[in-house]
């Protein structure tokens, strides 16, 4: 397996790992019930976006998924993490907590950037 691919599949599986875990603590965990609560988001949208952080992962890492699904799962993923980002600065927590996000999207950038080489 050549670097790119190593990349690739690194910074990926990373990527999806993260959105079934958290997707997992959305729908089980009642402080991340609690958390939503804080951001003063919806409690349904906790579902929704469990779900589709769930199927957004598996577009990520199942070869087979055409790569225009990919392409949206990716954009989707962007959005969450810069939307996290927000949310967590508007509701003030602190830098140390709002600053996650965009390392997952600094992740989810390689993941993206690697996939095009790895492709093409």
């Amino acid at each position: 397996m050549n670097k790119n691919k190593i990349i690739y599949w690194v910074t990926t599986g990373i990527v999806s790992a993260m959105m079934h875990f958290s997707a997992f603590g959305y729908l089980t965990n009642a402080d991340m019930k609690a958390a939503f609560v804080h951001l003063g988001l919806p409690d349904y949208f906790r579902i929704e976006l469990a779900i589709l952080k769930i199927l957004g992962g598996f577009a990520l890492i199942l070869p087979q998924v055409p790569s225009k699904i990919k392409a949206v799962a990716y954009f989707g993923f962007a959005l969450t993490f810069v939307s996290a980002f927000i949310a967590h600065t508007a509701s003030g927590d602190p830098i140390s907590v709002a600053i996650i996000p965009i390392i997952f999207l600094a992740i989810l950038s390689v993941s993206f950037v690697f996939y095009n080489k790895v492709k093409a």
